[in-house]
């Protein structure tokens, strides 16, 4: 009976592993497959991450070259060969290319190249926003757009909302609502999420515009300096002695006279000696 039972034990050995090696020659490409797609997976992350990061330098590194040069031509056509290769390369390379050119006198270009990365497609929602705010601060929109554009920025918890209601607040003035600037105003100066500096901007302006100022947006002319004559001919100061030779003697005392002059006496001898005595 040992026996019996000894190789019925040995027999569903064998067919157990009959059947495990059936099961490996039919799904071990599998785990094969599994394991190569995961090493490739690994590989190709990791690739790349390092031609992303070569890229990166590459691209920061040709902007400060760029913006090393002297010249503010030269950093404006410096700035426009950089390939940016990202959206967000594409923003960075913007906003610095909008300083240049608002730098050169040309605030309309330097806003057409925000509004242009701004509408990149897959861009995060702050570089847009960021782009757009900027572009509206350079060259204002039509008074009805750029209203619609600046009021969609404020909406609250966007990240400039503070910056989008200075900038409602001034489309106001221009139009002539001094108390809607005004209540603007005082939402942002009231504002939790305002930073301190924008704050004490809004509550200057508020001061100001309550105390009837008006605010334009071109600078004073600086006053016109007039400057002596100085070409006047040698001969019309002759015999005009200079101030450093002019002196006003004191009661009693005798001039001490400059280099070349004669002295002159005080008021008490010019009269010449004094009175003999009478015999």
């Amino acid at each position: 009976m040992a026996d019996s039972d000894s190789f019925i034990n040995e027999v569903t050995e064998e067919v157990r592993r009959d059947q495990l090696f059936a099961v490996l020659r039919r799904w071990a490409w599998v785990a094969v497959l599994a394991v190569l797609g995961i090493v490739g997976a690994a590989t190709y992350v990791e690739v790349t991450r390092s031609q992303a990061d070569r890229d990166a330098q590459a691209f920061g590194d040709a902007l400060l070259a760029t913006l090393e040069q002297p010249e503010l031509a030269d950093r404006v056509a410096g700035l426009a060969e950089i390939d940016a290769g990202t959206p967000e390369a594409a923003i960075i390379l913007a906003m610095l290319q909008s300083g240049e050119l608002a730098r050169a006198g040309e605030p309309a270009e330097a806003a057409a190249r925000l509004r242009s990365a701004a509408a990149a497609e897959g861009l995060a929602p702050r570089y847009r926003d960021l782009a757009t705010l900027r572009a509206e601060i350079l060259d204002p929109s039509d008074p009805a757009e750029a209203r619609l554009v600046l009021e969609t920025l404020a909406t609250p918890g966007a990240p400039y909302a503070a910056l989008a209601q200075e900038q409602l607040a001034l489309l106001a003035l221009r139009e002539g609502d001094r108390d809607g600037a005004v209540a603007m105003l005082r939402l942002i100066e009231e504002g939790a999420a305002t930073p301190p500096g924008l704050q004490e901007r809004a509550a200057q302006l508020i001061v100001a515009l309550e105390s009837g100022a008006e605010l334009v947006d071109t600078a004073p002319e600086p006053p016109v300096v007039e400057t002596p004559d100085t070409g006047a001919s040698a001969g019309d100061d002759a015999g005009v002695p200079a101030e450093s030779d002019t002196v006003v003697p004191a009661d009693g005392d005798t001039v001490v006279p400059a280099d070349g002059d004669t002295a002159v006496p005080a008021e008490d001898d010019a009269a010449g000696p004094a009175d003999a005595p009478t015999e």
